[in-house]
């Protein structure tokens, strides 16, 4: 798509035959403005299956959780386009659970370069950015919060919306040690995506001088909720998975798969806070979130969608509008135009969170104020006063310059 503002007739019907649409290429673009041009967006997603049994009734997961944000943004940046002669139109493409992304991509990209918001985890993600013909593409990554992408696997072609998982340990790791909560145990769950999490986590302590005082592997099969004396068994099991020798001031859970975390609060030997991937946690979003006009971004959202706004969401959101800002602030309509400008200090982003965004040039991380929440209210938001940096203060949460493993190889 280089050098051109709209996809060719070929990529476009092979978009159309891809995400199953009917489409009229040549009407006009937008009502009252027939000169616009149209600019394609493409939202790349997989039927994945679901999360399987969670351990709340309460916790709900949209079919169109993550679009409806991008689709919100759609419509938001369709509302300026109009006034400077621009139509952005999202074309949703979505493969079966399972496909082969590396396949699908290229015949996505017969028409050239595209500009992609991937909605894929970790492994498709990759397969994806290292087709041949994405090499010139600009892709959004709105789902992923693993640190490899951001440091030994990092492409040039991807940049990444969400906090990294390094980021989201820092967050809370200095809302802990600004408390003087600095005695910490450690509780991580048998995944390998814990094992990742609970690195970060002692990374964070060392960094910010806390100590794990105690650590423990936890194993958990939550179907035992759905008996008839499953709360006995968890009042039972999590004072036991809990009770160590040394005395600690919070418990920092990593539980990436929600099988277990979410019984700890109120459940361990001592009295203790829980953080981590449950009890107070580190998002890029959460419903609760009002500060910064953030009230009004939620009101929006459930009206378009019907529904409360989560991290998600807000990814797709953001990473469409960093779209729209690339075409009609920083003028450019290529992806590696784009790409070049998303890079510069000519790059800002509103995103309802007290200052504009940016990304890091060393990995391609959006940088960004990180919240703490629990399920019904924010508790503070990361960098916390008096961690500072010599160049933006949201660079101390994650993988600064100086230690980032990113090399964009490819």
């Amino acid at each position: 798509m280089t050098g051109r503002c709209a996809l060719g007739a070929s990529g476009l019907l092979t978009l159309a035959l891809l995400a199953g649409v009917s489409q009229s290429f040549g009407a006009p673009a937008a009502a009252g403005s027939a000169a616009a041009r149209t600019f394609p967006i493409v939202y790349l997603r997989e039927a994945y299956p679901g999360p399987g049994i969670m351990p709340s009734l309460l916790e709900t997961h949209p079919d169109d959780l993550g679009l409806a944000g991008a689709q919100e943004a759609e419509y938001e940046i369709n509302t300026t386009g109009k006034f400077l002669g621009w139509h952005f139109k999202l074309y949703v493409v979505t493969l079966p659970a399972g496909a082969d992304v590396a396949a699908r991509a290229r015949q996505m990209l017969t028409g050239g370069p595209e500009v992609i918001v991937a909605d894929l985890r970790a492994d498709d993600l990759l397969r994806l950015a290292d087709v041949p013909s994405a090499k010139d593409s600009l892709i959004l990554d709105m789902r992923t919060d693993e640190d490899s992408l951001r440091q030994q696997q990092c492409r040039a072609n991807v940049f990444h919306i969400l906090p990294s998982q390094a980021m989201r340990a820092d967050a809370l790791a200095q809302f802990l040690v600004e408390k003087r909560w600095t005695r910490w145990f450690l509780l991580q769950g048998p995944t390998r995506q814990d094992a990742v999490y609970a690195a970060d986590v002692r990374r964070s302590a060392a960094r910010y001088g806390a100590r794990i005082v105690a650590a423990r592997s936890y194993d958990y099969n939550p179907g035992s909720l759905r008996s008839d004396t499953g709360y006995q068994q968890i009042q039972t099991q999590m004072p036991l998975a809990t009770q160590v020798g040394s005395d600690y001031d919070v418990l920092f859970v990593a539980d990436q798969t929600d099988l277990f975390g979410d019984y700890l609060p109120y459940n361990t030997f001592d009295a203790r806070p829980v953080v981590g991937t449950q009890g107070l946690v580190a998002t890029a979003w959460t419903p609760a979130f009002q500060s910064y006009s953030a009230l009004q971004m939620q009101h929006r959202f459930k009206l378009f969608a019907h529904r409360d706004m989560f991290e998600r969401d807000y990814g797709g959101w953001l990473a469409v509008r960093i779209v729209g800002d690339a075409v009609m602030r920083g003028r450019q309509t290529s992806p590696d135009g784009m790409r070049a400008y998303l890079r510069s200090d000519s790059f800002l982003v509103a995103g309802f969170k007290g200052q504009g965004l940016t990304f890091r040039r060393w990995d391609q991380q959006l940088r960004q104020p990180v919240l703490l929440a629990q399920p019904l209210m924010v508790v503070s938001m990361s960098p916390q006063n008096g961690f500072l940096h010599p160049g933006d203060t949201t660079d101390t949460l994650g993988f600064d310059e100086p230690e980032t493993q990113c090399r964009f190889a490819r």
